[in-house]
């Protein structure tokens, strides 16, 4: 065997998938053989560096198949022909942003091989280092896991010895555009020149060459011989597996070999491998395998996609969408099957909402184009609209030792129930299941079970429900009180409940004053504190409980003293004592009169009246709240102020003293009238108290927003010609004034023109509304020159004069470009905005003394071009 690379380049990963098969050629020379072909289609990466698994021969072992014993020595295939397979990113309009990375480089090797008929027949393997690196759907490193590719020829125990067999010869095109998230088919199908009939599935893949394969030889990119069978499967990632390569959502079309479903979103590759199995009169008698590492792209196509049926069960309001997401754009146009209007929309994977007049089976079609129409696709399915199916069902059972009895309480208003599946929750055992629609069950441990229900109506609906029971060792028993009080006079209703039992047998003691002690309400009406006891049994399931009854002869009732409060403040009402039911009076200014301590808002002094009662007995009393004002306080209107300015408050109160806060910007703050000079927005608090029995101060807020510095800009300093317009351009404020009017057009706004024939200085005064205002100036140079670019011929970086290399345009409106170049025709600054210059650094380090070039271009106010070039020292 003979490699083009070195070891090391031999592990590169580019093995994209392959193919072993083999096709009959005839007897052998010699009595009891037969001839093959044996054919290896390697699928490598086009984009890598492929010449690093250019293998010139590879080994093809043979295993007997009754004992996986190796036959003879491996048979060595040479290299015969490569062809380039690839997706065409132009092939496609409706697919946006195509991948452009789906290729494969398909090698063939081939090689003749003579084997003795064998009763159980053989297995053929080639192994090979490596797959290609980061795989989506395998964990762990690529170099670690490898591929082995194999067939099997059946021998004469399963075919007959006139027949022979073929490998199914696969047909699709391999190099298919997938995009995540999206809707696909990759194509399987094979033909088959024997007529067998071929059944489709997905299957594991194989691991093979590699530091997995041999520990010792990592560097073995092909075994020679190949390891025996059987083969381990890669480590697939969780969730992926071999039957669910690209997830749950993608499926094998058993009879056809047309994979379908909604990719993955992660992008990336997914090693996929297909089992097809040939039967012959009804007989297995081969299984071929083919892998291949599909590429998931971050591409969109313009795709129909919706389930075969869909079933409405809730409303007559209905919604559609599209199966995955277009791209934008889309437009869906839908037609609902019932003879109303379509609907076009371009929402969200076309979502609409319709309402249908009646129930029925409806056919929806879908139908989606671009806004060109270039693009389109269409799909259709059935609507079920039969609403009003409500799942539900009750249980009846507490204990491990009894059964429980469920009962259907499923309402369908169209049609009937028709199958029922149920999940008792049992985890001790794999039987807890039902299909009848009332079955009983027996648990065998303790604990929550969630009893699972899935029901379906014969119009197709179909629904869930899920309840939580409890599994006791004792049956449930409940009491809405275990200790309560009465006066001697009064009968009271004792209360056990035992919900879920299905036979509850209640029994009660003392006998003491009880009627009815075998039910669960039995009356008792004792003279002296009782404590009555009950047993529940539910068929041998038994609980126990009991009941305390207080008994006293007469109400206690000790009432809070009297209190005063702020007006509108709120107050709680208190009574001590034994009482249980509470009546206070005059109820209105009460948020419950029915309690023993409720919430009081009076809004005046106030008396409170209460009847406290234990049943039949009674007693009274009261309580007076009086009320006082809060003091009043009014911290006076709000102001506005410019920065660094003053204001004077002006408040008045109703009470006995004030303060404010916070006083750090205040003069005169023991004052009602304190003058404010605050820096930034502050909010002034005026406390008020009193003396006249209110707790609590009185407080107003009274806010100054200090507006913040004007920053007036009048534009930077700049040069003209003589008569040249130049239009000035103020900011900062609302209101702008200019001086001098000189050559001006206007100077109350903030940008005038102006025409001058010698240099000038202006100053802008710019103001708020609220007149808060600052200056600026420009000074504006005036050449008696044409329009011109001047630039300087030396300048020294870091020096206190001349520190910058910047052209001075004079008459120039646009400054288009500003380069400079170093001696190797490196740019080391290039700029577009006047007054910019370069420091003498490039990334920044100070350059040497040397000499630069540049070139600059502008437009000046005229509209013609201006265009110079030169030299510049840069001086150290």
């Amino acid at each position: 065997m003979v490699f083009v690379l070195s070891g090391q380049s031999l592990l590169a990963n580019h093995i994209r998938g392959g193919e072993l098969s083999y096709k009959y050629l005839g007897a052998g020379s010699t009595a009891g053989t037969s001839r093959y072909l044996i054919s290896l289609k390697l699928f490598i990466d086009c984009f890598q560096n492929n010449q690093g698994q250019f293998d010139q021969t590879v080994p093809f072992t043979v295993f007997r198949k009754s004992d996986n014993r190796q036959i003879g020595s491996p048979a060595i295939a040479p290299f015969r022909n490569q062809e380039r397979v690839a997706y065409d990113p132009n092939s496609n309009p409706c697919i946006l942003n195509p991948p452009t990375d789906i290729c494969y480089n398909l090698r063939y090797y081939t090689q003749e091989i003579t084997l003795p008929d064998d009763p159980d027949g053989y297995i053929i393997s080639f192994q090979r280092c490596c797959r290609i690196a980061n795989i989506n759907n395998i964990s762990g490193s690529s170099d670690d896991y490898g591929a082995t590719y194999m067939c099997e020829i059946p021998g004469t125990k399963t075919l007959p010895a006139a027949e022979h067999n073929n490998s199914p010869l696969i047909t699709g095109f391999d190099a298919v555009a997938i995009c995540a998230g999206s809707a696909f088919t990759f194509d399987f199908s094979a033909k088959d020149d024997d007529k067998d009939e071929l059944v489709y599935e997905l299957c594991n893949a194989y691991t093979g060459g590699g530091r997995t394969q041999d520990q010792s030889c990592y560097t073995c990119p092909t075994p020679n011989p190949a390891a025996p069978p059987p083969y381990n499967s890669v480590p697939y990632r969780i969730p992926y597996n071999g039957p669910n390569p690209m997830g749950n959502q993608v499926s094998i079309n058993s009879s056809t070999g047309i994979i379908t479903g909604i990719a993955p979103q992660t992008t990336g590759q997914y090693v996929v491998t297909v089992c097809i199995s040939e039967y012959r009169h009804n007989k297995l008698i081969n299984v071929h395998r083919k892998d291949i590492h599909l590429t998931v792209s971050n591409c969109q196509p313009l795709s129909a996609v919706l389930s075969p049926d869909y079933h409405f069960c809730d409303d007559f309001n209905v919604t559609f969408q599209n199966g995955q997401a277009n791209p934008a754009g889309s437009t869906y146009v839908w037609e609902y099957g019932d003879g109303s209007k379509k609907d076009t929309v371009t929402t969200a994977l076309g979502m609409v909402r319709h309402q249908y007049k009646d129930t029925g089976t409806y056919r929806v079609k879908l139908y989606i184009y671009l806004a060109n129409g270039a693009c389109t696709d269409e799909t259709e399915t059935l609507a079920k609209v039969y609403p009003g199916f409500l799942p539900d069902f009750s249980s009846l059972g507490s204990c491990l030792l009894t059964p429980f009895r469920f009962t259907d309480k499923t309402f369908a208003r169209y049609g009937t129930v028709s199958k029922w599946s149920w999940e008792f929750g049992d985890e001790t055992v794999d039987t807890d299941i039902s299909t009848v629609r009332n079955p009983v069950y027996q648990y065998h441990s303790l604990g929550i079970k969630t009893v699972k229900l899935t029901v379906e109506s014969s119009f197709g609906c179909i629904g869930t429900i899920s309840h939580d029971i409890e599994v006791r060792d004792k049956p449930n028993l409940e009491f809405p009180f275990t200790d309560t009080l009465i006066c001697s006079i009064d009968t009271l209703q004792l209360i056990a409940e035992a919900p879920g039992t299905l036979n509850p047998v209640f029994s009660w003691t003392p006998s003491y004053n009880i009627i009815n002690p075998a039910t669960p309400t039995p009356r008792v009406h004792p003279k002296q504190t009782t404590t009555y006891f009950v047993n529940l049994n539910d068929n041998g399931c038994v609980n126990s409980g009991s009941v305390t009854v207080r008994v006293v002869d007469r109400v206690t009732l000790r009432m809070m003293p009297d209190t005063t409060i702020c007006l509108t403040d709120p107050a709680q009402l208190r009574t001590m004592g034994d009482g249980l039911k509470f009546e206070w009076s005059p109820a209105a200014s009460l948020l419950d009169p029915f309690v023993a301590n409720p919430i009081a808002v009076p809004t005046a002094t106030t008396t409170y009246s209460v009847i406290s009662r234990i049943g039949g007995c009674s007693a009274t009393g009261s309580v007076s709240v009086k009320t006082v004002p809060y003091p009043g306080a009014f911290a006076g209107p709000d102001q506005v102020i410019c920065y660094d300015d003053t204001t004077q408050l002006s408040a008045t109160i109703a009470g006995a003293s004030f303060t404010w806060t916070p006083t750090s910007t205040l003069l005169m703050p023991r004052t009602l009238t304190p003058f404010a000079f605050p820096l930034r927005t502050t909010a002034y608090i005026l406390t008020v108290v009193d003396n006249i029995g209110c707790p609590k101060p009185g407080r107003d807020t009274v806010v100054v927003t200090v507006r913040p510095p004007v920053q007036a800009f009048a534009g930077n300093d700049t040069s003209i010609v003589v008569n040249q317009p130049l239009h000035l351009n103020a900011t900062g404020g609302d209101v702008y004034q200019w001086s001098p009017s000189t050559g001006l057009n206007a100077t109350d706004i903030p940008d005038p023109t102006a025409i001058l024939s010698s240099n000038q200085t202006y100053a802008v005064r710019v103001a708020t509304l609220e007149n808060c205002f600052a200056f600026d100036t420009i000074r504006i140079k005036v050449f008696k020159t044409n329009p011109d670019i001047f630039v300087p011929n030396a300048f020294t970086p870091g020096s206190a004069t001349n520190s910058v290399f910047r052209p001075i345009p004079v008459g120039i409106s646009r400054l288009e470009y500003f380069q400079v170049y170093n001696r190797y025709g490196q740019m080391v600054f290039s700029t577009s905005e006047a007054g910019r210059g370069w420091d003498g650094r490039i990334n920044g380090q100070y350059q040497a003394t040397g000499t630069f070039v540049w070139v600059v271009k502008g437009t000046d106010y005229t509209g013609k071009s201006v265009f110079k070039k030169g030299t510049v020292v840069l001086i150290r």
